[in-house]
């Protein structure tokens, strides 16, 4: 008994070798109870080695339909509540935390650092990989603010190579708010001399926590708690080098797309700059962006966007204050999945 089970092992260990077979993945408990997370090593880039990591609600068994959240800027995979929400409706749920963010940061990178946003890609096709050898026939792919900005780039320059069934954007960052003079004249400047100077500072870390984040925050004026540490209450230094990827990544979804797959595009109805000073409007507005550039640059995605604005949301919808805006945000999410039906492409 014991040669046969040593010999099994030996056959399964050989098989993951050659295979790459997902039996293979070392799957364990996630910093959320009811979640479990996979690294997934991403060789090196210019600061070294860098690793991405899988997150995944734990189910009794695979479904065939599966969503994966990628998170935005300055954020991780926190918000079990929309996990457990994808799960309750007969959906597997993954979450992707991207290199040099939240669980994926490593000792000796700097926090978001990014040079090209197809540095990116590498993680993104290899948890859809991973997805699909788990059983999943159909996959939704849904994201936040810059993830929505890193994920429509994918989807439009590898031709939707993974036959993700819809995209569901939750405020993507399509533009800077920023006033004209800034993006006309400032920014083209700055961006100008990235190349040269990527690691130089445009914008420190603030000196107390963004308005925003007092809005997100149960211990100032909102309903979630989180890790400070991965989702940086008073920011992080922005260099140059992570403002001109973002730049080139907006001109061209500024200059439209030519995506396929149904699309939903979700934003608050209005936005709102608090400069610095926190009043009730700020619990009921996009804090962060400019809904008008998120709605109309979203519109150039393809030609199946279906547009929401939800009342009183906040920048992250799925975060919302304003219990009618969140249950709305979910209302519209799961009306768009369920208006998909697996015989319509």
């Amino acid at each position: 008994m014991k040669i046969q089970l040593r010999q099994i092992i030996l056959i399964l260990v050989l098989g993951c070798v050659l295979e790459g077979a997902p039996l293979c993945a070392q799957w364990r408990a996630d910093i959320l109870p009811g979640y479990s997370q996979l690294t997934l090593p991403m060789g090196a880039d210019y600061s070294g080695e860098v690793v991405a990591t899988l997150v995944r609600r734990d189910r009794t068994a695979p479904a065939e339909r599966a969503l994966l959240y990628v998170h935005g800027y300055n954020d991780y995979f926190f918000q079990a509540a929309l996990g457990d929400s994808i799960a309750a409706h007969g959906m597997d749920f993954y979450a992707l935390d991207l290199r040099k963010y939240g669980r994926s940061i490593m000792p000796h990178q700097d926090p978001f650092e990014v040079k090209d946003l197809k540095e990116y890609y590498e993680e993104l096709r290899a948890a859809m990989k991973e997805i699909r050898s788990e059983g999943a026939k159909e996959i939704y792919l849904m994201a936040h603010s810059t993830g929505g900005l890193i994920t429509s780039l994918y989807l439009e320059d590898t031709k939707n190579s993974d036959s993700i069934r819809a995209l569901i954007l939750n405020s993507p960052f399509f533009d800077f708010n920023l006033t004209k003079a800034q993006e006309k004249v400032l920014l083209p400047l700055v961006t100008s001399v990235a190349g040269l100077f990527p690691r130089i500072i445009i914008l420190p870390p603030l000196k107390k926590p963004h308005v925003y984040d007092q809005s997100l925050l149960k211990q100032y004026y909102g309903r979630w708690e989180y890790d400070t540490r991965w989702k940086k209450a008073l920011g992080h230094p922005i260099r140059l080098g992570w403002l001109r990827a973002i730049r080139r990544g907006h001109k061209r979804v500024q200059k439209g797309l030519q995506l396929q797959m149904p699309i939903l595009l979700m934003s608050s109805d209005k936005s709102l700059r608090s400069h610095g000073v926190w009043s009730e409007q700020c619990a009921q507005a996009d804090l962060v962006l400019d809904v008008e550039d998120i709605q109309r640059y979203g519109q150039r995605l393809g030609e199946r966007v279906e547009a929401h604005r939800i009342p009183h949301g906040l920048h992250d919808l799925f975060l919302s204050s304003d219990t009618t805006a969140y249950r709305e945000a979910y209302r519209t999410l799961f009306s768009f999945i369920d208006s998909l039906s697996p015989s319509h492409p």
